[in-house]
C-alpha cells in the first residue's frame, strides 16, 4: 500500500499507551501507516478513542491475547511499556516467539537493551536519552540549531550558524575536518542550499552549515568556534 507521499505504508502494533506508544501512535498514523494500538488499561485506550480506529484491550503478557492479534500480520511491532521491565521482557519472548517481523521495544538502560536483544529485540530505543542528548548539544551553545539527526550512538548531522571568523574564508582554508573532525555536506543561505559544496566555497555571514561528525567533535567545536 502507498500513501500520497509514495512512501510504503506499514502495518504497525503498538503495546502499551503511555505518552510515549500514544504519541508515536499518532505520529504513525498520521504518515499514513496501519495502526492497531493495545493497552491492558481500558482508561489508557479511551484517550486515543477517537483518533485511532483499532484498538484492543488486553494484557499483551498473556500469550494467547498476542497470538489473538495476529503479530505475524504486522511489519513492525513497538513494545512501548519500558516502566515496567519485566512486562517487557515477557512480550517481547512472545512476539519472538510467535513470529513477529520485526519487534522495536522501548527501555532505559544499556543493561536492560542488552538482555532484550538477546530474547529477540530487533531494535532498542531509548527515548529519554535521545531527547536529553538532543537538548545538551542544542542548549550547550546559542549557534546550534533546532535540526538534528542521530545516525548511531557515535555520529549525528546538527546545523550551525557560520563562525564569524570563518566568514570570507574558504573550507579548504580552514581544514574544517582536520581541525574539527567535522564534514560540511551543505550551507543554507535563505532560500538557497548549496549541496556538498566547493571546497573553495567563501563563507557569507548568515550561512547556515549543515554538517555530520561524530557527537564529541560537534560539542567540543561549539565550544571552541564561537
Amino acid at each position: 500500500m502507498k500513501n500520497k507521499n509514495n512512501w510504503t505504508s506499514k502495518s504497525v502494533l503498538v503495546i502499551g499507551l503511555g505518552k510515549f506508544g500514544r504519541y508515536l501512535a499518532l505520529k504513525m498514523q498520521e504518515y499514513g501507516n496501519e495502526i492497531m494500538v493495545v493497552d491492558k488499561e481500558e482508561k489508557e485506550a479511551q484517550k486515543v478513542s477517537n483518533l485511532i480506529d483499532d484498538i484492543f484491550i488486553g494484557d499483551c503478557t498473556n500469550e494467547a491475547v498476542l497470538k489473538s492479534l495476529g503479530v505475524t500480520d504486522f511489519d513492525i511491532c513497538f513494545v512501548t511499556i519500558g516502566e515496567d521491565f519485566e512486562a517487557s521482557i515477557t512480550i517481547t519472548m512472545l512476539l519472538k516467539k510467535l513470529g513477529a517481523q520485526y519487534i522495536v521495544v522501548k527501555t532505559g538502560s544499556e543493561l536492560q537493551s542488552e538482555l532484550l536483544r538477546k530474547i529477540g529485540a530487533d531494535e532498542i530505543i531509548y527515548p529519554e536519552r535521545e531527547l536529553a542528548e538532543k537538548l545538551a548539544l542544542k542548549y550547550h551553545s546559542n549557534h546550534m540549531f533546532e535540526s538534528y539527526l542521530e545516525l548511531s550512538s557515535e555520529y549525528s548531522i546538527v546545523e550551525m550558524e557560520v563562525p564569524e571568523h570563518w566568514i570570507g574564508k574558504s573550507m579548504q582554508k580552514l581544514d574544517i575536518r582536520k581541525k574539527h573532525g567535522l564534514n560540511v555536506i551543505a550551507i543554507k543561505n535563505d532560500d538557497e542550499i548549496k549541496v556538498v559544496p566547493d571546497a573553495n566555497y567563501l563563507f557569507h555571514a548568515n550561512d547556515v552549515l549543515v554538517v555530520i561528525g561524530k557527537q564529541a567533535d560537534i560539542g567540543n567545536s561549539a565550544k571552541h568556534m564561537y
